[in-house]
């Protein structure tokens, strides 16, 4: 293919799985979790038409990726530009919710829009905290006892409710996050041709059906710790909450975000609303809930930080090497 040298199609490739699969627990942790009695290719085939549809969208316009990319000059891809996602393949299989914005894009960003992403991931964490904290405090409280299990593991009308909410989630985190791994392909000249969106589409779909076979990998396990993220109705609920937070802050402005700090903040801000709803009556749970909230947030917020860290460092790293 000549629209690509062998360094941006290695990056692309890479992008295309570790994107997926590490961010696969923002968007489809949640419903993989809740959905263990459906075939895996009947979500990939869902979620894959609501995929090649938004894609289908950003062909049209000639900007796939939605003009997150637009702080963005277009560079020659080197190899040491493929060594970000490869780094991303690698933690995710160690189950680190690293940050995909960070970590591929900071390498291509100047210190500036670096910055701007650093302060809009903090305040999207910071925002979907509190947000999701007091959304179920309410919930909990007053609507579903989060604390309870519930009689009906899988409810039919929840179950329409949730395939819904996460198919607005997945095609709003796509029009975010495809920034992530267009940016290892040529831009808009090259986007109206045939073979290329073809070849895209294709990509995609293998890293997407993949990481459905896999049931999210075993950075889901994140998603599987949280209070019943198995069940429909709260797997649904908390798609709802974390696709309105995502779609204010994409349409705020079009700096790239970390969707991971986003997702991360709103989970812990619902741990914390759960444990301070319920349990007034119920102290054997709360105590027991109450001594496993609290590590669990600690130890997922350092795994952020960790994975925050890695990002920046490997960025300003490359960013050194290049200017030599």
């Amino acid at each position: 293919m000549d629209f690509l040298t062998i360094w941006s199609l290695l990056g692309f490739l890479f992008a295309v799985y570790a994107v997926t699969a590490n961010d696969s627990i923002q968007t489809l942790g949640t419903y993989i979790s809740s959905n263990q009695d459906v075939k895996w290719y009947w979500m990939f085939a869902y979620m894959g038409g609501i995929f090649v549809l938004t894609m289908i969208q950003g062909f049209a316009i000639n900007d796939p990726a939605f003009g997150r990319l637009d702080k963005f000059p277009e560079i020659t891809i080197q190899w040491y530009h493929a060594i970000a996602p490869l780094v991303l393949v690698a933690l995710t299989r160690l189950k680190i919710p690293v940050s995909t914005t960070f970590l591929v894009l900071s390498v291509f960003a100047s210190s500036v829009v670096m910055e701007k992403m650093l302060l809009k991931s903090f305040l999207g964490y910071a925002v979907s905290f509190v947000f999701a904290w007091i959304s179920w405090y309410l919930i909990s409280k007053y609507f579903l006892n989060e604390g309870e299990k519930g009689k009906n593991k899988y409810n039919n009308y929840w179950r329409i409710g949730q395939w819904l909410t996460t198919g607005w989630l997945w095609s709003t985190w796509l029009k975010h996050d495809l920034a992530n791994i267009m940016i290892f392909l040529p831009r808009y000249s090259t986007v109206q041709s045939t073979i290329f969106q073809i070849f895209v589409l294709a990509a995609m779909l293998i890293g997407l059906a993949f990481m459905f076979y896999e049931r999210g990998g075993k950075i889901q396990e994140i998603v599987l710790s949280k209070t019943n993220t198995r069940y429909v109705r709260s797997a649904t609920l908390i798609d709802l909450v974390y696709c309105f937070v995502l779609y204010y802050f994409k349409e705020l402005n079009n700096i790239p975000m970390s969707t991971t700090f986003v997702f991360m903040g709103m989970l812990a801000g619902r741990e914390l609303g759960i444990w301070m709803s319920i349990g007034y009556g119920e102290l054997t749970y709360t105590s027991r809930h109450k001594k496993a909230i609290f590590p669990m947030l600690y130890k997922d917020f350092l795994r952020l930080m960790l994975g925050l860290m890695i990002s920046v460092s490997l960025a300003y790293a490359i960013q050194w090497y290049s200017s030599l």
